[in-house]
């Protein structure tokens, strides 16, 4: 069979016309909004559960200590009498400054149907006109305490399906998110400051531009509650359509720097 010279020219045109827009592709791949608002997102439902445990150790008029100022951000109602429980967490209506250097305002929300320790208790946590930053965050976590793991731990499985809006008028961020935390270290002491926290799971969400992603954590999460981020840990993100991200957290120093990885380049992403 013959073969004219004209038919192997468009081959080949065709062959190298699909490399350089297949190269281009990846070229032109280094969005990292998803990781950015991921990101956010676990910052976001991990630190209002924080200062939910705070609240449950004070009573109606005590001072949320751990978010002070020079004034003190937040007022606390405690009820322990109604069924299920509640904890109102109030920091006003304006901006307060807290001493981990976020603006807070509006209401945390938090019911539980044990006491607060129990092995058997369930928490509740929404949201009440409550801004981080001047972003409106909405939406529920549900924290079910599961006593003790092998090795003696504290821990509880969560589930959040969490909204953020980051600008007034921009698109709503959806974070979804199944987490197993555990208490890996101060649980017996009373100081605040040296109890840390590992976090695993998978979720799912839709970024500020509707694109959606799943998540994958694949290397545990670590939560030091004196530091106001995640120190360690890694996440897989796959965006629709797009090549897999993944979200290195550092090696444990308490810094605002992490790091992702798309295509083998490497992207820096401020922590919140």
């Amino acid at each position: 069979m013959r073969i004219n010279k004209t038919s192997i020219v468009i081959v080949l045109t065709t062959l190298v016309t699909l490399f350089v827009f297949s190269a281009c592709v990846r070229e032109r791949d280094t969005d990292i909004e998803i990781v950015k608002e991921a990101v956010l997102g676990e910052f976001i439902y991990d630190n209002a559960l924080a200062i939910v445990d705070d609240a449950a150790t004070k009573n109606t008029g005590e001072l949320l200590a751990n978010y002070k100022t020079t004034g003190y951000c937040a007022s606390i109602i405690h009820d322990t009498l109604s069924s299920p429980r509640s904890i109102t967490i109030d920091f006003g209506a304006v901006d307060c400054l807290c001493n981990d250097g976020r603006n807070r305002r509006g209401r945390i929300l938090a019911t539980y149907t044990q006491r607060y320790t129990d092995t058997a208790n369930i928490l509740t946590i929404q949201f009440d006109n409550y801004y981080v930053n001047d972003m409106n965050v909405s939406g529920t976590s549900i924290v079910k305490s599961k006593g003790l793991n092998l090795v003696g731990q504290k821990y509880f499985e969560i589930e959040t399906a969490g909204k953020i809006v980051t600008t007034l008028g921009a698109d709503t961020v959806y974070w979804n998110a199944e987490r197993l935390r555990t208490w890996i270290q101060g649980q017996n002491t009373p100081v605040w400051g040296d109890d840390v926290y590992e976090l695993q799971g998978t979720g799912n969400g839709i970024n500020g531009n509707k694109q959606y992603y799943s998540m994958n954590i694949t290397e545990p999460l670590y939560k030091e509650v004196a530091c106001r981020y995640i120190t360690k840990g890694k996440i897989e993100m796959q965006p629709q359509g797009k090549a897999l991200r993944t979200l290195n957290y550092g090696n444990g120093d308490c810094d605002a720097i992490s790091n992702v990885l798309i295509n083998y380049k490497s992207f820096n992403v401020d922590l919140y």
